[in-house]
């Protein structure tokens, strides 16, 4: 399993966000690994089983998704930066979106 996992849920329609680039970065740009959300708005495999400490990035590239259903958003790409502190944990973060907010958390 990867280190690092997240899903996408779209709260303004009550479903599972399908079809999502998502990007794992370092702290300073590099890219770890990406994929898509899958039907459940899921990635699959998002990255090593571990990750060095420090600074990492997720970049969910929703303004495609929207775009699909003719959905104007605000929010064409929605950033997420986080601490891995612990190796031996593994780190859910996962997004709730809508066309003109998000929401997110440490899941488990």
């Amino acid at each position: 399993m990867s280190h690092i996992t997240t899903h996408i849920l779209d709260a303004s329609l009550g479903r599972p966000a399908a079809d999502v680039r998502v990007v794992l970065e370092t702290g300073t740009g590099e890219t770890v690994a990406e994929g898509r959300t899958n039907r459940d708005g899921r990635v699959g495999d998002l990255g090593p089983e571990r990750l060095e400490l420090g600074h990492y990035r997720l970049r969910f590239e929703v303004a495609e998704y929207f775009a699909a259903s003719g959905t104007p958003t605000f929010y064409p790409v929605v950033t997420i930066d986080f601490h891995v502190a612990d190796a031996e944990q593994h780190y859910h973060v996962p997004l709730l979106i809508s066309p003109f907010a998000y929401s997110t958390y440490r899941g488990s």
